[in-house]
């Protein structure tokens, strides 16, 4: 991440190295107008992330109002763990869309545990599914194939289904089941030891949100 031509690292490393009270303050102060003045929002999560192999070690939790499902935490607050003076913008980008992936996982393994079924693969819609990273690490971290449908907007088209099959434009669920197109299936390419030890340092991060207020 750059702020005014300054790798916001090498910033902070910086202020650590040198133990000057007034030179930490310069540093947090260029950061903070250089956020502020937006200078950081050239990086879009797609394509900073895809900038780099991994995250470099940075975990990223959302927590902005609490954690939700499956922790049910109104005292948790958003976090950025794992920098180091080594992180960029590319590392940050990507463990913003890996934490989408992490949550999911959360949720499914919640559903899992209550029903006792096992998932075989998942099918995803909305906005960020047009993110091809985001898929394939979804797949990654779950182990099972994502799957993509040309139509990829469900709650728009589900409303269209509803009012045709009202009006008897369509005259069953079995015909509106074959309108279903697929669009891209994405394959789980991470081993399982790789995987569960990411998934451990995101449970970890996790636990950083707890208790703030």
């Amino acid at each position: 991440m750059v702020v005014w031509g300054f790798e916001i690292g090498e910033l902070l490393a910086a202020a650590l190295r040198y133990r000057h009270l007034r030179f930490q303050q310069f540093c947090i102060k260029i950061i903070i107008k250089g956020i502020q003045k937006s200078e950081i929002t050239d990086c879009d999560t797609g394509g900073c992330g895809m900038s780099v192999t991994d995250n470099g070690g940075v975990y990223f939790v959302p927590a902005f109002s609490g954690l939700f499902a499956p922790y049910w935490r109104n005292d948790a607050r958003g976090v950025i763990v794992g920098m180091t003076s080594y992180t960029n913008k590319g590392h940050i980008a990507r463990a913003v869309l890996e934490a989408t992936a992490w949550q999911t996982r959360e949720v499914l393994d919640a559903m899992r545990e209550d029903a006792q079924v096992n998932l075989t693969a998942l099918k995803v819609d909305g906005g960020m599914v047009y993110n091809n990273l985001l898929m394939q690490f979804q797949s990654d971290v779950l182990g099972v194939p994502v799957i993509r449908p040309q139509v990829a907007e469900t709650t728009a088209l589900g409303a269209a289904y509803a009012a045709g099959l009202a009006t008897g434009f369509w005259s069953s669920l079995e015909e509106l089941s074959e309108n279903w197109l697929l669009d891209q299936t994405w394959e789980s390419k991470m081993d399982a030891v790789e995987r569960e030890g990411c998934y451990r340092l995101w449970k970890k991060a996790v636990s950083k949100t707890f208790d703030w207020v």
